[in-house]
């Protein structure tokens, strides 16, 4: 002990050199030398930056879920924006780091997409069925309107508040202010001169010239007179004086029907989101509604989708094999000889031989169907002499100008895999075939076309998955055309299955909007896939090698 004080006492170590005693070693100091908390490191701060944009993002999609009212899109951004912040500012979360990004990206672009497809195929969403039952009361009242018989007109003044368009009128010398949200009700500070509405507060009274420019936009717009659809509202038609107009159609919400009290037809709501007369007729705005299984029962049982569902799934099919099929077994053959290290260039060659590779795949489509066409395609004016060969009009030579595109397109694709496949064999087990005296045939069938497929059989698989929903190929090559010359409906000889449901989505314009056959029809796509991939999969024995 006295050994210890004297050491201490000392300032002088075991080993005689003075200094400080054995310790916990000395805090970080903070700015010019003071003593004070750790120094924050660079990134630590870059860490907060990034969380802080990451938190920011969140809080706007919460924002504007819920101004949409998507409760279950609000819940989940609610729960990544705190996962995220217990994850990043958590040290016992380390391996959640890496895999959080990841695992976000998949809920929000693969399982929800997948689940919300999933919903709608089960509902009749699409044109006249787009919204809910209280919305489709008030367009339908809207919509049928008729001026009332003997109604004066009210000094109008257009205005502009909040970014919304409104009227401001005149009745009994007290102003009156709405837009389309909000209903008439009295400005009190409003500026009437010579009995017409001249300035209010908030609100900016549009001139002449600004009313011309917004001409349709005033014409269609309907200030209600109060919250009760059925009492009417106020239009205009040259914006200077409003006229009294009510719906043509009275809905009663206990009895759930609309009455066209011009011809006293009643319409009752039906199951199926209309509202319908006894004799059939029905009006020509509905809701969403869940509908079971009617999508699916219509892909396959409605002459009108049935019969061409069918021969695409089968072009589909054909579409998808023949491309990975022959894309593979050029890119093997260009591969072998490209491998052969006799070859004087292949660097050259084998860098001209995935140009096609690095030029966008729509783009590619796009000059491929210019140098095709019938009349003034290079092809056919060039390479053929003028010739009018029908490439992308007649059935069976688009289906072979398709293959034939996208063999140009994959095989480099193929090229290269299968280049990196053969560069990686062991060296080894070549050189024992050929000790054990088996011939350059025997050696390639029984040894390299194996080893060769245990490398490339995921790449395969995924080839045809991505060929089954080859949109823009299609899309941008034929059009799904030529049409089908016995069909309702806008589908044509080279649609493949993912072209057929934008067809039938409407979203080209060709057709009626049906989003629920087109949902069902991309379940149908999901499901085949899946099943072919997880068969594929099982059966060449790779889950190990993807793992």
């Amino acid at each position: 002990m006295s050994t210890h004080r004297t050491l201490a006492e000392d300032g002088t170590g075991p080993s005689g050199a003075r200094g400080a005693p054995p310790g916990p070693p000395p805090r970080t100091t903070g700015g010019r030398g003071r003593p004070g908390r750790p120094a924050v490191r660079p990134g630590t701060l870059v860490k907060i930056a990034l969380m802080a944009v990451v938190n920011a993002l969140g809080v706007f999609g919460i924002l504007a879920a819920w101004r949409e009212g998507h409760l279950g899109i609000l819940a989940s951004m609610v729960a990544l924006v705190v996962v995220a912040d217990w994850v990043y500012f958590s040290r016992r979360t380390l391996p959640l780091k890496y895999v959080l990004p990841g695992l976000a990206f998949l809920l929000v672009y693969q399982v929800y997409v997948v689940g919300y497809t999933g919903w709608v195929a089960f509902t009749n969403y699409g044109d006249g069925h787009n919204s809910t039952q209280e919305d489709a009361v008030a367009a339908l009242l809207m919509q049928n309107e008729r001026r009332v018989e003997g109604s004066a007109t009210y000094p109008l003044t257009v205005v502009e508040r909040g970014g919304e368009l409104g009227f401001a009128v005149v009745e009994d010398g007290v102003a009156l202010v709405g837009t389309a949200e909000e209903p008439l009700a009295v400005a009190q500070d409003a500026t009437v001169d010579d009995g017409r509405v001249t300035e209010v507060p908030g609100a900016t009274v549009l001139g002449r010239q600004e009313v011309l420019e917004r001409q349709a936009d005033v014409t269609a717009l309907r200030v209600a007179l109060s919250d009760d659809p059925n009492d009417g509202s106020v239009r205009t038609q040259d914006a200077r004086t409003g006229f009294v107009s009510v719906p043509s159609l009275v809905w009663d919400a206990a009895a759930d029907t609309m009455t066209d009290v011009t011809t006293g037809t009643v319409y009752r709501a039906t199951s199926d989101g209309w509202f319908r007369a006894d004799d059939g007729q029905r009006l020509n705005v509905g809701w969403r509604v869940m509908v079971g299984f009617d999508n699916f029962a219509t892909a396959f049982g409605d002459e009108r989708y049935a019969g061409p569902f069918l021969r695409i799934l089968a072009w589909t099919f054909a579409f998808a094999i023949l491309s990975v099929v022959s894309t593979f077994l050029l890119g093997l053959f260009l591969a072998i000889t490209f491998n052969d290290t006799r070859l004087r260039g292949r660097r050259v060659y084998r860098t001209l031989l995935i140009l096609p590779y690095a030029i966008p795949g729509f783009l590619a489509a796009l000059l491929w169907s210019g140098m095709l066409n019938r009349s003034y395609g290079f092809v056919n004016q060039v390479l053929l002499g003028g010739a009018a060969v029908p490439w992308l009009t007649d059935p069976w030579l688009a289906k072979l100008s398709v293959l034939g595109v996208n063999l140009w397109l994959g095989f480099p694709y193929m090229f290269l895999i299968c280049t990196g496949a053969l560069q990686s064999l062991p060296g080894d087990v070549l050189e024992a075939a050929k000790v054990d005296g088996a011939s350059g045939w025997r050696t390639w069938r029984s040894v390299v076309l194996p080893l060769l497929l245990i490398a490339t059989s995921p790449l395969l698989i995924s080839s045809f998955a991505f060929n089954f929903n080859n949109f823009t190929l299609i899309y941008m090559l034929t059009g799904g055309g030529p049409r089908f010359a016995d069909a309702s409906v806008p589908l044509g000889h080279t649609d493949i299955l993912i072209s057929m449901v934008y067809s039938v989505s409407g979203l080209d314009g060709t057709a009626a909007k049906n989003y629920g056959l087109a949902s069902a029809l991309s379940i149908v796509i999901f499901l085949i896939v899946a099943t072919i991939s997880a068969i594929t999969f099982k059966r060449t024995k790779q889950f190990e090698e993807i793992t």
